[in-house]
């Protein structure tokens, strides 16, 4: 618990402290059940075509509702996996993920990860990510920085695209985006480094935030998949905006997220 507490002593409000304690804790909690499941075998529900969801995503949410129920009694909750949730309208709100990347959990690929976020007036205030493999806890509140467990995180300072490791990810609905999917990497995979597709947007974000990658895009996201990795990167001195440059908001459509310095140079390749 000391990467908490230690991050505790950043924030400069107590409301802060107590919504970031609170997200912690689920994330930890749904993280130790979500690593003890790993090795098992899993229930594999559809919810479309390639989308899928196990047993392990829904005891996840159950547990991370229970936590942040009872570190913030009566704050909403919007959960992936709880469709009723998903029409949730307040000013403020908890938006969680409890397996982000459950396709590479089902299949045993171990990249995923818990990501909670609390939303104020459309905002991300505190964002969590927690991988829970390798028990490295990704967290930031608005205003006091980005952390990777004990130490404090920031983007990368590339400057030239060719030295660039993107990260990006597929929609799920596969025939509808695939000829913008394969204009992007045509745009894109020439002028970088390389890119990477994971599976995990939240990881993926958290990733930018701490300097694994350089940059991350994706369209057809939702509200789980962003909200705390977003603020992660902004602390952490990064940016983000829509395709089409404009500001990005847990709601919009697609994501370009990077560390800022790169990012004229790649919006105009994946537009």
């Amino acid at each position: 618990m000391n990467r908490i507490q230690n991050s505790l002593s950043l924030c400069t409000e107590n409301d802060q402290r107590t919504w970031l304690a609170a997200a912690c804790r689920a994330a930890l909690t749904a993280g130790s059940l979500i690593r003890e499941r790993y090795e098992q075998p899993h229930t594999i529900a559809m919810k479309g075509a390639i989308d899928l969801v196990t047993e392990t995503d829904v005891a996840s949410e159950a547990a991370i509702i229970a936590s942040l129920a009872a570190d913030t009694p009566g704050m909403p909750v919007m959960a992936e996996e709880t469709v009723a949730s998903h029409a949730t309208v307040a000013e403020r709100l908890w938006v969680v993920d409890p397996l982000d990347g459950t396709t590479n959990f089902a299949h045993g690929f171990p990249f995923f990860a818990v990501s909670i976020a609390l939303l104020d007036c459309g905002k991300p205030v505190v964002g969590v990510v927690y991988a829970p493999l390798l028990d490295e806890l990704f967290l930031a509140v608005s205003g006091c920085g980005a952390r990777l467990n004990d130490r404090t995180i920031s983007v990368t300072t590339t400057s030239r695209l060719i030295e660039a490791l993107v990260g990006t990810g597929f929609p799920y609905q596969v025939e509808a985006t695939l000829p913008m999917v394969i204009r992007q990497m045509q745009t894109v995979l020439p002028r970088v480094r390389d890119l990477r597709r994971a599976g995990a947007a939240a990881l993926d974000l958290a990733y930018v935030a701490c300097g694994r990658l350089d940059a991350f895009y994706e369209m057809n996201l939702q509200p789980w998949d962003t909200a705390a990795g977003i603020l992660l990167v902004q602390e952490a001195g990064g940016m983000a905006s829509t395709f089409a440059g404009a500001p990005f908001y847990p709601s919009s459509p697609d994501i370009l997220a990077s560390n800022g310095i790169l990012h004229p140079q790649l919006l105009p390749l994946i537009r």
